[in-house]
C-alpha cells in the first residue's frame, strides 16, 4: 500500500487560463499538490499533467464540495468580464456564492479571492457593484481570507495591452475616450500570482490593492505601447459614445466584444487607479520592450477564451 502524500492540497479555479495558470505554477514550484476547477482543456497542458482537473460545474453542489475537500487554500479567480448570452454578472455572483458555500462545507482552511480595484455596492457599474457584494459575502462567510484587488493585468496572455498593440499595428490612428488622462496601474500576472501564494500562507483577513509600480494615463499607455512596437500613431480624442460604436464595429470584425459601454465609463471614472503603495515589482515599460516583437501580432478574443 502506497503511503499517503503529506503535500498540502491547494485548489485553483482556471489553472489552464490566465491568472489561475500562474498561481498554479507557483504552487507547484513550492511543492504543493494542485487541483483545478475548470471547464477548459487546452491542447497543450502548461503544467505537464501535474495539476489534477475537476469540473467547474455549478449545478453539482456535491461535486464542488468534494473537489474542495481537504484543501488548505482555495484560490478563486472565477468571474466574467461582461454579460453575454449564458454568461452574466448575476449568474457569476450566484456561482461564486456556491463556491464559497462549498469551500465552507468542505472545511477549506483559507480563501484567496481575486477581486478588482474600487469595488462598491453603490457603484453604477454592475461589474464593480457585484464584485463588492462578493467581497462582503466572503467576509460574512467566517472563512479566513485574503482579497486581492488588481486593476489591469499584463503578461503574455493579457488581453488589453495586446489588443491596443494589435490596433496600433493595423490602423493609422488611435482614439482615446475623452482627454485620455484617467489613470491605470498595470500589474504583471506573475506578480499577482506571487501575492496570491504569499497570502495563502497568511492567517488574518486582509485586502490588498494589487497594483503595479508604474502609473500611466490611458493616453500615456497607448503612446508607450506604440513606441515599444515601432508604431507611433496620432492619438485623437473621441467621445465615449463614438468610442463604444467603434468598439462594436471592431467587435463584428473580430467576433468579440472589445470593450463594453460600462468598461469605457469605468475607465474614464478612474476606477482602475487607487492611492496606495505598489504591490507588484515588474515594470510594464520594461516588459513591453522585451516582448515588442510579438505583441499585438494577433488579436486576443475574450469570447473565444471563454468558450474553450
Amino acid at each position: 500500500m502506497e503511503p499517503m502524500s503529506t503535500q498540502e492540497l491547494h485548489v485553483v479555479t482556471g489553472a489552464f487560463g490566465f491568472s489561475g495558470k500562474y498561481i498554479a505554477a507557483r504552487l507547484l514550484a513550492v511543492g504543493h499538490r494542485v487541483r483545478t476547477l475548470t471547464n477548459s482543456r487546452p491542447e497543450t497542458d502548461p503544467h505537464q499533467g501535474q495539476v489534477e482537473a475537476r469540473p467547474l460545474d455549478f449545478d453539482d453542489d456535491r461535486g464542488l464540495v468534494d473537489a474542495l475537500r481537504g484543501a488548505s487554500v482555495f484560490y478563486n479567480t472565477y468571474w466574467v468580464r461582461f454579460n453575454y448570452r449564458g454568461s452574466s454578472f448575476a449568474r457569476a455572483l450566484s456561482n461564486s456564492r456556491k463556491l464559497f458555500d462549498a469551500a465552507r462545507q468542505a472545511g477549506v482552511g483559507r480563501i484567496v479571492h481575486i477581486s478588482v480595484t474600487n469595488p462598491s455596492e453603490d457603484s453604477p457599474f454592475e461589474y464593480f457593484r457585484d464584485k463588492a457584494v462578493l467581497e462582503r459575502l466572503l467576509a460574512e462567510s467566517g472563512l479566513s481570507h485574503a482579497i486581492l484587488r488588481p486593476a489591469v493585468l499584463f503578461g503574455p496572455e493579457g488581453i488589453l495591452i495586446n489588443n491596443i498593440a494589435w490596433m496600433l499595428r493595423r490602423f493609422p490612428f488611435f482614439g482615446v475616450f475623452g482627454d485620455g488622462r484617467y489613470r491605470l496601474q498595470p500589474i504583471h500576472v506573475d506578480d499577482l500570482a506571487r501575492l496570491a501564494v504569499e497570502q495563502g500562507r497568511g492567517k488574518g483577513n486582509s485586502i490588498i490593492n494589487a497594483i503595479g509600480p508604474e502609473t500611466f494615463s490611458y493616453r500615456e499607455l497607448v503612446e508607450l505601447i506604440g513606441r515599444a512596437i515601432g508604431k507611433r500613431r496620432p492619438i485623437i480624442s473621441i467621445s465615449p459614445l463614438l468610442g463604444y460604436q467603434a468598439s462594436r464595429r471592431l467587435g463584428r470584425l473580430v467576433g468579440d466584444i472589445p470593450l463594453t459601454r460600462d468598461e469605457i465609463k469605468g475607465l474614464m471614472a478612474g476606477l482602475l487607479y487607487v492611492e496606495d503603495e505598489p504591490a507588484g515589482t515588474s515594470l510594464l515599460s520594461e516588459w513591453l520592450q522585451q516582448n515588442a516583437a510579438t505583441l499585438g501580432l494577433e488579436y486576443f478574443s475574450e469570447r473565444a477564451r471563454r468558450c474553450t
